[in-house]
């Protein structure tokens, strides 16, 4: 990914948070004849040995779990991310010398991929992952809630999937390169919009604001 030295982020906090929020990977890789992507929820699990590892599952037919253990796959995980307009510019008053652009945050992941078919695995895959994302509602629905039997029959019908990290790479592009009255008057103009992305957007460029 091409990445300029403004933008650069190699925080591991910072990464690991991203993918915690932002947890829908595009995993690509290159099969025998052709590139692939697929979407996946993935749960971050810290490692003491490494930078972490990666675990969901996928559909049994998909072909994606018989990559051999010493093929590359790329994992993108895309966080906020929010147009920005040139009329937010203060600049703009000055010279007229500006144009619009976007602002994002993303992680690149490179890991290793292998598969799991232990049923008693695959179900504690399940269940974190279920856990994690259902943590925010009043009542939580849980992997024991369904009947024992569907449960058992849908853990044949599928594969887990660990994919342990061997790089990564993070790119925060939030108006870095702009001066600061320019970050200041984009904070503004991105928390004018009703768009929840678009505030968001506007505590991270406030995060990253010119000294």
């Amino acid at each position: 990914m091409y990445c300029p030295a403004p933008f650069k982020e190699d925080n591991p906090a910072a990464l690991i948070d991203l993918i915690k929020q932002f947890p829908l990977a595009t995993v690509i890789c290159q099969s025998a004849d052709r590139l692939t992507a697929d979407h996946i929820p993935l749960l971050y699990e810290a490692t003491p040995d490494g930078l972490g590892t990666l675990v969901g599952h996928v559909a049994k037919n998909n072909p994606l779990w018989k990559l051999s253990a010493d093929q590359e796959v790329l994992l993108v995980f895309q966080g906020v991310s929010a147009y920005i307009s040139p009329n937010w510019y203060a600049t703009k008053q000055e010279a007229g010398k500006v144009v619009p652009t976007w602002n994002y945050s993303v992680v690149h992941a490179y890991c290793s991929l292998s598969a799991i078919h232990e049923p008693d695995q695959v179900l504690r895959i399940l269940t974190e992952l279920t856990d994690h994302n259902e943590a925010s509602q009043s009542a939580p629905w849980k992997v024991a809630d369904a009947p024992s039997e569907f449960t058992a029959k849908l853990l044949g019908s599928i594969v887990g999937i660990n994919l342990q990290i061997k790089r990564w790479q993070g790119k925060w592009k939030v108006s870095q390169n702009q001066p600061k009255k320019n970050q200041q008057s984009i904070i503004q103009g991105l928390l004018t919009s009703p768009i929840d992305e678009q505030n968001q957007m506007a505590l991270l460029v406030q995060a990253h604001l010119s000294d």
